[in-house]
């Protein structure tokens, strides 16, 4: 059995659209990030060589588009690191580069409930 613990992170005006706050949770240091009012949760460890990785840039990449056409989406939906540019899906924590190779960032349910956010560990 799978036992949640929902974390407080903070009042739900504290975290407008663009903000992140980065809490800590039995032991581990989880960003939490408003996009457009779409709450994401990340776990702020890069999987490379363990940055925090929550303290990089939100913003969007390229996306597959036909030979020289260059197409810019998810437009504040991607995270990238700070110290390698590697770049992740805020929503699914999956890598944004070389499918060859599976990295992913753990990703936790966020919400707000009462007035108050919170992450699901």
């Amino acid at each position: 059995m799978v036992h949640v613990v929902r974390i407080d992170v903070c009042a739900a005006d504290e975290l407008p659209p663009g903000a992140r706050r980065i809490v800590e949770a039995d032991g581990r240091s989880i960003g939490v990030f408003n996009v457009d009012g779409d709450l994401f949760a990340l776990r702020n460890i890069c999987p490379h060589q363990g940055a925090a990785l929550c303290l990089g840039t939100v913003r969007g990449t390229m996306i597959p588009s036909d030979p020289y056409e260059y197409v810019y989406g998810h437009e504040g939906r991607v995270l990238r690191c700070p110290w390698h540019g590697w770049e992740f899906d805020l929503e699914t924590g999956e890598k944004l580069f070389d499918v060859s190779e599976r990295a992913r960032v753990k990703t936790y349910p966020a919400s707000v409930e009462a007035g108050r956010v919170g992450v699901d560990v």
